[in-house]
């Protein structure tokens, strides 16, 4: 018997867990001089068991609405000054507290206990997230003239036989999203936010419902209101941009520019791709722009004759600013095309140098980030032959600072920065060096043809010696290769005291040396570097060389001991 109990307990336990929670279920009834029928309405909703609260909104009623209301036993919240039934409305659901809110309209005759359930009870039982009403009456003068073309016409996907009903409810948290007009739009303008949101709504039949007439007045106040706020939905999300002919117009226009674009893009910097697909984008792209830029023309000559404000003229420069920016962006590139262009022999050749963005981690000359190039090349000043003036991005990418030493054809040049007063990205090389590198005067090169130009010239770089640098002084000396490769670093130490550290390549199957005031310190080769280690003694002294793989690149190739000592200390003291 025992047993017998404690599984019956148990049934019971999971039965009550396995319950929905009860949901909260507030009613906002939105009055404005509703005297008459306002008692009535609050009294039906209060019958309701599962109601938890009841809430009029005056909004700013003359007559004796509060009163009645408040006799009914509803929670009264009173606005000084009439504001729109969608401005209660938005009252009445910040001042509720239900999971579950309906709004119910006060001057409805026949309301009763069965019809406001049949607004809640779907959303009860799960069945969706809003409920809005219909009736046992055709529609009314404002839906059927302007509600529903309005929406056939922008938002075709919706089906409502009376999308104006003033009668809904839905859950809290997908009310939270609706923006609550402050009129008469306030109605539509839930059932078009829910639409876009995705939140399930179902209109439901509540049967036939009393209420006065409205005037003919307050129906034209009605239908510009509920026109409004179609139309503005309709803007806000992209209805009317989908329809308009100049906007269309627009849109074409910038699409054939933006295909010269790419297809002026394609020719120049997309090499796999073959050219006769590039031009033919390029040409599509030519005559939608033609096409279009022609119809834009004609359709806004009117316009800008009917256009007499300030505001209009705005108004219209603003609607055709995407093609000004997209026509703007094509000149400057055909503008970048054409100072890249060279004529010889009746033949037409274009060649792109622009500037080159640089982020180099172990620039030797801590320029981490930089914008290099393009270089312009000028003639050496007249006292200045064995003088190269490099621009420091250049040294940058040379690997190199001021100071170095050049060796160009067996020439040696002492290398300095560019000049005070001339342009930070000018090259002055004396003929001699001009001749042996292939450049001409006035020439313009990119950045990233540098090191390709300077390539099999030796480099002698001055050492920083840091705290040594009132005994020892030196140079690492290497040739430049057109293409940076994996580089060693390595750190040279004598007596445990670290001498320099540089990186650069090794080569393989190859032998380096280093010279200490003209002799010959140490020799190791390819295999040396490869073990991680050198050691050495010179002298009395024991010396040690620390190989790394640190990730670095470099476009320093380290001379070989068959052509000369690639470190070349000399003593001071």
């Amino acid at each position: 018997m025992s047993w017998l109990m404690v599984i019956l307990v148990f049934l019971l336990a999971s039965i009550k867990s396995t319950k929905n929670p009860k949901k909260s279920v507030s009613i906002v009834i939105p009055a404005y001089n509703e005297e008459a029928t306002v008692a009535q309405v609050v009294s039906v909703a209060r019958k309701l068991d599962y109601v938890d609260e009841v809430i009029v909104v005056d909004d700013g009623s003359s007559d004796r609405t509060v009163e009645e209301a408040e006799g009914a036993g509803a929670t009264v919240i009173s606005h000084i000054t009439n504001e729109g039934k969608g401005s209660a409305i938005k009252t009445g659901f910040k001042n509720s507290h239900g999971d579950i809110v309906a709004f119910i309209d006060a001057d409805i005759s026949n309301f009763t206990s069965g019809k406001i359930d049949k607004i809640i009870r779907p959303i009860l039982e799960g069945k969706t997230d809003i409920t809005k009403t219909k009736f046992a009456r055709e529609s009314g003068r404002v839906t059927e003239l302007t509600a529903k073309p309005l929406l056939s016409f922008f938002f075709p996907e919706l089906n409502y036989e009376q999308p104006l009903s003033g009668q809904f409810a839905g859950k809290r948290s997908a009310l939270n999203k609706i923006k609550f007009e402050k009129d008469y739009g306030v109605d539509v303008g839930i059932v078009l936010d829910a639409d876009v949101h995705g939140i399930s709504i179902l209109e439901v039949d509540i049967g036939d419902i009393s209420h006065d007439m409205s005037p003919l007045a307050d129906l034209n106040k009605m239908a510009n209101e509920v026109v409004r706020t179609i139309i503005d939905r309709a803007v806000d999300y992209g209805r009317v941009t989908m329809m308009d002919t100049l906007g269309n117009y627009i849109r074409m226009a910038i699409m054939g520019l933006s295909l010269i674009i790419l297809g002026l893009f394609m020719i120049f910097f997309v090499p796999f791709i073959p050219l006769l697909i590039s031009v033919f984008v390029s040409f599509v792209g030519v005559v939608l722009t033609v096409l279009y830029i022609v119809k834009i023309i004609k359709r806004s000559i009117p316009i800008l004759r009917k256009s007499n404000t300030r505001t209009s003229l705005q108004s219209f420069v603003k609607m055709h600013f995407p093609v000004i920016v997209s026509g703007l962006i094509l000149v400057l590139m055909l503008s970048t095309f054409l100072s890249a262009a060279t004529f010889n022999d009746g033949k037409i050749s274009v060649e792109l140098t622009s500037r080159n963005f640089v982020y180099a981690p172990s620039d030797v000359n801590q320029q981490t980030i930089s914008v290099r190039g393009p270089y312009t090349i000028d003639s050496a000043i007249e006292n200045e032959t064995g003088i190269l003036r490099i621009p420091q991005d250049a040294l940058s990418t040379l690997e190199m600072s001021e100071n170095d030493t050049m060796i160009i054809d067996g020439r040696q040049y002492y290398v300095n920065t560019t000049r005070e007063g001339d342009s930070a990205d000018t090259f002055r090389l004396p003929s001699k060096a001009r001749q042996s590198l292939g450049l001409d005067e006035r020439e313009v090169i990119p950045n990233s043809r540098i090191a390709e130009i300077f390539q099999k010239s030796i480099v002698k770089h001055n050492i920083q010696f840091n705290n040594l640098s009132d005994e020892l002084e030196g140079f690492v000396e290497f040739s430049i290769s057109p293409r940076s490769k994996n580089a060693t670093f390595f750190n040279l130490t004598l007596e445990n005291e670290s001498i320099l550290s540089s990186v650069g390549n090794f080569k393989f199957n190859s032998s380096y040396s280093i010279q200490y005031d003209g002799n010959v310190m140490c020799t190791f080769d390819y295999d040396d570097v490869e073990k991680g280690s050198f050691n050495f003694t010179y002298g009395e002294k024991d010396g040690r060389i620390i190989f790394e793989d640190r990730n670095s690149t470099s476009i320093r190739n380290y001379v070989s001991s068959d052509k000369d000592a690639f470190v070349q200390l000399t003593s001071l003291q």
